[in-house]
């Protein structure tokens, strides 16, 4: 795609009018092109799972005797057996949908931080995400997200291109004072077609109902449809399409992650980016190493391991951070699944990252353990870590770091995830 047509794409996406005649941007182009590349170099991508994942699945304290206790359906097998997980250290197995991964974790360039999240104890999937995206927990009164106070707070000067969302709405996160732009997902969720509508209902059957040939093939078509339709409207998938507020499924996320680095690739004006993924709200038949949790797990792996790619020599200045707004129970319930819960695991890709380690406070998954006795404690604060991002990938000072996270809790971790 040429420069001009993809910012005229940006103009149109985002309802707003940029001066893309012939020779604008080329004109003011030459005297601040070496200061822009400067300042846009380091790139972040954030990848928010709504919904909450579980992170005791996707990063299994395996090692762990009371793991396969709290989860003697959903647990995964240890690494080298039927459906194992994939050994990371030793102690922690990766889900085995994500073997795609592998390859960036041998290579340190894949690092996770357990038992991290947002310390308010919210079980709420709103507030929950509302308090991620502010990076204000507790505060609902924020008015805008903290990616777009990250985007004031960076050196050079702001463009519209400079602040990128995916997904069917501008979402929380990049909301505020700093122009963005947000392109909507390649794939979407289920939706309605035309003859949901009451209307064109009456009238398709009207045609078709007696019709001589086709009233057989249209009858059941529809039967077909609302069967799809009342499945989807069930309270259960209601409930994760709630959880999801419009996300896709992650079922076409390669298709957006290899667009999102040509567009970084050829546009280096774009510096931060946002995607947001659902079905995450696994309350029953989650599955272990197969169902419902691997059928999600498996795009989201292949779509970060193909930006990897995509991305070629500019992964190297490209951090990549997957988090969700809080984990799950530690113990599977009744229905084969697992309940909204506390503790999470955070995901860091990238050249930057100190990869090749599982980090964080970690203190098992045995009853005194666990907070409230039911899931994983918080004992990092995720800001922590975007903190530590900000810093050392970013290059940000304190006082833009004060900025961009008012409210900064006062412990910070030991570790290094992020090389400086």
């Amino acid at each position: 795609m040429q420069r001009r047509d993809f910012l005229n794409a940006l103009a149109l996406g985002a309802g707003i009018v940029l001066p893309l005649g012939p020779g604008a941007w080329a004109a003011t182009a030459s005297a601040s092109a070496s200061a822009a590349r400067d300042a846009t170099r380091k790139k972040l991508v954030v990848i928010m799972l709504r919904g909450a994942v579980d992170g005791l699945n996707v990063v299994a304290p395996v090692g762990d005797e009371n793991y396969l206790r709290l989860r003697p359906t959903i647990g995964l097998a240890a690494p080298g057996m039927d459906g194992g997980a994939l050994d990371l250290d030793g102690y922690f197995g990766l889900h085995p949908a994500l073997a795609g991964l592998q390859p960036l974790w041998a290579q340190k360039k894949l690092a996770f931080v357990h038992a991290s999240g947002s310390p308010d104890a919210t079980r709420s999937h709103f507030d929950a995400q509302d308090y991620m995206e502010s990076a204000t927990p507790g505060r609902k009164n924020t008015p805008d997200g903290w990616m777009n106070r990250l985007v004031t707070a960076l050196p050079g000067s702001s463009t519209p291109s400079r602040l990128l969302g995916i997904g069917p709405v501008l979402p929380r996160i990049l909301a505020g004072s700093a122009a963005a732009v947000n392109l909507p997902n390649v794939a979407g969720a289920a939706k309605a077609d035309i003859l949901d509508k009451p209307e064109m209902a009456a009238a398709f059957d009207q045609l078709y109902a007696a019709h001589p040939r086709f009233a057989r093939a249209y009858a059941d078509g529809r039967a077909a449809h609302k069967e799809v339709m009342d499945a989807a409207a069930s309270e259960e998938t209601a409930q994760m399409l709630a959880a999801d507020r419009g996300a896709p499924l992650p079922n076409g996320f390669p298709d957006d992650a290899a667009r999102l680095a040509g567009l970084m690739r050829n546009d280096p004006k774009i510096q931060l980016a946002f995607v947001a993924l659902g079905g995450w709200d696994t309350h029953a038949s989650q599955g272990a190493a197969s169902g419902q949790l691997a059928n999600r797990l498996a795009p989201l792996g292949q779509g970060l391991a193909l930006l990897a790619e995509r991305l070629g020599p500019l992964f190297d200045d490209t951090m990549v951070l997957v988090m969700s707004e809080f984990g799950r129970t530690a113990r599977e319930n009744g229905n084969g699944g697992t309940d909204h819960g506390h503790g999470n695991v955070m995901w860091l890709l990238g050249g930057q990252v100190n990869g090749g380690k599982v980090y964080g406070e970690w203190e098992g998954v045995g009853d005194a353990a666990l907070n409230e006795g039911r899931d994983l404690p918080v004992h990092t604060d995720f800001r922590s870590v975007l903190a530590q991002v900000a810093e050392r990938h970013l290059l940000l000072g304190d006082k833009q770091l004060h900025q961009v996270f008012p409210a900064m809790p006062q412990r910070t971790p030991t570790f290094q995830v992020v090389r400086a």
